[in-house]
């Protein structure tokens, strides 16, 4: 019976002549979903320890990182499922496993919180590009909405100004930032990898990428119905102004705008600039403000068991960022970001390196789990429940976790139970276990935070 089927299969695939991107794949996808483990491992029945496979047991839901692994998630779990037989999108289920097999812990519905920018947009200009994540791309990003932009060297992005706050992380090379603050002070810096700059609402400003390569970088915005059409450009308001009228505030004749762009520049090649002591105007007059700041330069604020957190905001070291607060996380191969929560903001995460997994917790029975790999952006709803755990037992994880807060705050679950009444949570949680019950609490006794926990052997 199943040799008869992967023949007819073959005799298929040649009358057809159509390509055949993975024989293997092709032959799981037609066989019965009874089939034995033959069809999986050839018949090698230590097949069951491997995860995807139909005889493959795992009561506690461990992490399984099919990148890292060359894994093809199928949905089995513990006995339960079936193989895939119709169209299959592989690259997308190796980035999700847990949406092809969720943990046996998910339940109910949840709106999606997870995004890639690989998905997005991308606006292509003179030496340079932009993308975008928004409400509209990830209908879960109501707080905040991120533009993520390269600028060749040389490359400007003209002078504009928002409605909304901008708030900058440096992904890689360099790039000048020039601004003016309310009370007529200017501002200029050079930026690298690592680097913030912040600008408040209205708040006009440039920036030009630097160096041999120019500059990437990440841009936060406080709503998260921002879009980068609507930005207000130096160029596209001039072209839409009357000359006469350019000719009376400028002083002079209106024939000498008739060479102005006619329409908005946005990304534009430019001249090689000079220092920044060279390129001050006649008149400089140096802001009191600081719209920059060195995040990755910082010690790190918590050095953890798993990892290193470094936090940004206005309380803490960087006082001008009054709507946008963030933490950078290095996780540890095999490490979590411990369970926790964020009292006052929704959490928008964008992942510079390596692979996640994160479970959110929604109160009501209700709880679903994402992928996350570098490139991706996620939201976690204020006051949600949830963790990161670095799926790669070899390589880091590096993220942002980003708010549209003045202050970076979280709860964490580990804290909260070792500073409550033993008892209590005893009863809460292993009231007939005896047993279980004086583990944990040996374990949370003191309550000190550990926001990146180790890797944990069991």
């Amino acid at each position: 019976m199943h040799k008869s089927i992967l023949l007819s299969l073959g005799l298929l695939l040649v009358a057809t002549a159509n390509p055949v991107p993975n024989e293997n794949i092709q032959r799981l996808s037609k066989i019965p979903a009874s089939s034995s483990q033959e069809y999986f491992f050839g018949g090698d029945q230590t097949g069951t320890s491997r995860p995807f496979t139909p005889g493959h047991q795992d009561p506690y839901d461990r992490k399984v990182d099919p990148v890292g692994d060359d894994l093809e998630p199928l949905p089995y779990r513990n006995g339960d499922g079936a193989t895939v037989m119709g169209p299959r999108n592989r690259d997308r289920e190796r980035q999700n496993p847990d949406l092809v097999r969720p943990p046996s812990t998910d339940h109910g519905t949840l709106s999606n919180m997870r995004w890639s920018f690989a998905d997005s947009h991308t606006r292509i200009e003179e030496g340079g590009w932009t993308r975008q994540t928004t409400i509209r791309e990830l209908p879960t990003s109501k707080e905040l909405a991120g533009v993520n932009m390269r600028l060749d060297t040389g490359v400007i992005r003209e002078l504009h100004w928002h409605k909304e706050a901008e708030w900058a992380f440096m992904l890689s090379g360099n790039a000048r930032v020039t601004g003016l603050d309310t009370e007529g002070g200017s501002f200029i810096d050079d930026v690298e990898a690592g680097d913030l700059w912040y600008w408040p609402p209205g708040h006009p400003h440039s920036i030009q990428g630097l160096g041999p390569n120019g500059t990437e970088f990440l841009l936060i915005f406080d709503d998260g119905n921002f879009s980068e059409d609507s930005t207000f450009l130096l160029s596209d308001w001039m072209a839409h102004t009357p000359k006469s009228v350019l000719s009376e505030n400028f002083r002079i004749p209106p024939e000498i705008f008739n060479s102005i762009p006619k329409s908005e520049k946005y990304i534009f090649q430019g001249s090689k600039p000079g220092s920044i002591s060279a390129e001050k105007p006649k008149g400089f007059k140096k802001s009191t403000k600081s719209f920059t700041h060195k995040m990755l330069a910082q010690e790190p604020e918590i050095t953890s068991s798993g990892g290193e957190v470094r936090i940004t905001d206005s309380k803490r070291n960087f006082p001008i960022s009054k709507s946008v607060a963030a933490a950078h996380l290095k996780i540890n191969p095999g490490a979590i970001r411990e369970m926790h929560w964020h009292p006052h903001a929704d959490e928008w995460s964008y992942f510079i390196r390596g692979r996640a997994r994160v479970t959110v917790f929604a109160a009501e029975g209700n709880a679903r789990t994402f992928d996350y790999m570098a490139g991706d952006v996620g939201i976690v709803p204020k006051n949600m429940g949830h963790f990161v755990e670095n799926l790669s037992d070899d390589e880091p994880l590096e993220m942002l976790e980003i708010f549209r807060a003045d202050e970076f705050l979280d709860f964490s679950l580990f804290q909260w139970l070792g500073e409550t009444p033993q008892r209590l949570v005893a009863e809460h949680v292993f009231k007939d276990d005896k047993k279980a019950a004086k583990m944990l609490l040996e374990q949370i006794e003191g309550g000190e935070k550990d926001p990146i926990k180790e890797k944990f052997e069991y």
